[in-house]
């Protein structure tokens, strides 16, 4: 009987890192993103966080503003945690503003509701998110975009 229990221990683990996203993946994401970023003359920082809001990797160009690796891990904590992208985020906060603001003392660091943050989805589970900051909002949301693109997802 042991030999089954180690082995559908074995087989939980598997398909939980299945439905993850991989530190290899994230590095891809903060490329792909980084690439979109000097393509349009950009310098930005990108951050890709698991389901639980929890860093993967981080990523700051060159000449990208000093506080953005914060700004990019907090839009991207925000996301995974609330299960909805910076655009959809935003609407929350003006909507419900007090309980927003109880939830933000809940995690490890403040979040931030802002375009530039987009949900990482495997099917239909949310398994992590992408802050980018640097920019002007639409193109930190299209820096974003970019990373999840090189991905398939």
């Amino acid at each position: 009987m042991q030999g089954g229990a180690e082995y559908r221990s074995a087989r939980i683990r598997d398909a939980h890192l299945l439905m993850s996203l991989s530190l290899i993946e994230a590095q891809s994401v903060i490329q792909a993103a980084h690439q979109q970023a000097t393509a349009d003359g950009l310098r930005v920082t990108v951050a890709v966080v698991d389901e639980g809001g929890h860093l993967i990797a981080l990523g700051r160009m060159d000449g990208a503003p000093p506080l953005s690796p914060q700004i990019a891990e907090a839009k991207a904590v925000g996301a995974a945690v609330w299960h909805r992208d910076g655009d959809s985020l935003v609407q929350v906060q003006q909507d419900r503003g007090a309980f927003f603001a109880q939830v933000d003392r809940l995690v490890r660091m403040p979040l931030i509701p802002a375009q530039g943050s987009v949900l990482v989805r495997r099917g239909d589970r949310v398994i992590g998110a992408v802050g980018v900051s640097g920019a002007a909002p639409n193109q930190d949301k299209a820096c974003a975009e970019a990373g999840l693109r090189v991905i398939g997802l």
